[in-house]
């Protein structure tokens, strides 16, 4: 583990070196460039379909999707797939957030119901008075913090299009939208709701007035952000990012960390200066959505070039947490274990003939995803990257001439090497061997 941590984050940090150290000269580079993009959701029509790009990751659609060549008569009998939520505004505030904001962040374009069966079809706005006294802490605008926006709403509708024209138009798999063949769940976060919305009216514009069942689990207990408590997952947690492999990229990069501080108002806040977490996120968002990064009421703003190292080192500590520290593994088996405990289990219930639906499809996090791309295996041949908006890891199963069965493993719309053609026996033995014995003993124990 060791020397694969070391050779896959050199080889990672190298590979991105383009984000900070662009050559092209161009204000923009470092924020879209081969190597990511951070500033739009359409990929630049001169990069790859599939380059990385947070904003709006690739994703299976029509014109990339390919079936099993190695079985042309196989025919596609079950899906499973698990998607991070589309863009959203900033879910973490600088103290001074209202003074950073030049440009309002505006949700009224985009209606947020609530309401129960057989009441009135009520929608919440938000508004932020000029005279509150707490006002400095948010925004101008309407909208929330970590709030889907219209535009993220699009991107769900494209993204429910394009999943569409594959398993639909492409495959016959999918005949309509019924809730009979098709199970969802996501996290307890009104975006996820948002964004099964949108999934829906992307594969059929017509749900935009039909309704749809979707399937949460308690928020205390939930398995997909996850939110359930650990303990002792903590613990491993805290132990691994107190050693040198953590600790080094810290004061490595404090100079940067002093920048961002003196503009941004965050020196001595724990929660900003464990790790990059927090600038990632009030960046990116800022960035997906064409607004300016911060500047103070001195003028001081954030470089994109320092927008762009925050961003690598985002993906490098997403990397050691959940797939290369020392007991990385097993932390994200503590904290993810249920949800590969249900995955496992609708793969059983298919095999043993007791599934009723086509497709699951789940909404969650990036951290949703994370874990299951470390659990997966996923980043074993090269460091994960942190996983973009709309993310989507889709598992496919075909069955063979005589009945074989055989899974198939796509992550951002690519067929991941290796996992093009898993007997479903051993991807469900692959599943178990991600489950801990007694998660709830184990995360309890001292």
């Amino acid at each position: 583990m060791a020397n694969f941590f070391w050779k896959g984050t050199i080889t990672l940090l190298c590979s991105l070196a383009g984000l900070v150290f662009g050559d092209t000269g161009n204000h923009n580079d470092s924020l879209a460039s081969a190597n990511g993009v951070y500033n739009t959701s359409t990929t630049p029509s001169n990069l790859p379909w599939n380059t990385y790009n947070y904003c709006n990751a690739p994703h299976v659609n029509a014109k990339h999707y390919r079936g099993p060549t190695n079985a042309p008569h196989a025919r596609l009998v079950y899906v499973n797939a698990v998607i991070r939520h589309h863009k959203r505004t900033p879910d973490n505030l600088y103290p001074n957030e209202n003074e950073l904001n030049p440009v309002p962040w505006n949700c009224a374009n985009f209606r947020q119901f609530s309401f129960g069966g057989g009441g009135a079809h009520i929608f919440h706005e938000t508004a932020s008075p000029p005279w509150h006294p707490f006002l400095a802490q948010i925004w101008n605008g309407t909208c929330d913090e970590g709030q889907l926006t219209q535009e993220g709403f699009q991107d769900a509708i494209r993204h429910g299009q394009d999943f569409w024209s594959v398993y639909h138009h492409e495959l016959g798999f999918l005949t309509s939208v019924d809730e009979r063949d098709i199970f969802i769940r996501t996290s307890t976060e009104t975006r996820t709701f948002q964004v099964a919305s949108g999934l829906l009216v992307g594969m059929d514009p017509g749900m935009s007035t039909r309704t749809f069942p979707v399937t949460t689990q308690p928020s205390p207990i939930d398995s997909i952000p996850p939110s359930y408590a650990c303990p002792k997952a903590d613990a491993v947690r805290a132990a691994f990012q107190s050693v040198p492999a953590w600790t080094d990229h810290l004061r490595a990069n404090a100079d940067l960390k002093a920048r961002l501080d003196a503009t941004l108002g965050t020196a001595g806040l724990d929660a900003w200066a464990s790790w990059y977490d927090h600038f990632f996120d009030t960046f990116s968002s800022r960035t997906c959505h064409g607004h300016p990064l911060p500047c103070n009421s001195t003028g001081a703003c954030v470089a994109d070039a320092d927008a762009a190292k925050v961003f690598t080192i985002g993906d490098f500590e997403y990397n050691y947490i959940w797939n290369a520290a020392e007991n990385a593994t097993a932390y994200s088996q503590l904290t993810f274990g249920v949800f590969m405990l249900e995955l496992a289990q609708n793969f059983k219930k298919l095999r043993a003939g007791g599934e009723t639906y086509k497709l699951r499809f789940y909404v969650g996090h990036d951290g949703t995803m994370i874990r299951l791309a470390s659990l997966l295996g996923l980043g074993k041949s090269a460091p994960l990257r942190w996983p973009a908006l709309g993310s989507e890891i889709v598992i496919e199963v075909w069955e063979a001439p005589g009945e074989e069965r055989f899974v198939r493993l796509i992550h951002e719309g690519t067929l991941v090497p290796g996992r093009e053609w898993v007997p479903l026996d051993t991807f469900i033995q692959q599943l178990d061997a991600q489950v801990p014995s007694n998660t709830l003993a184990q995360c309890t124990s001292d």
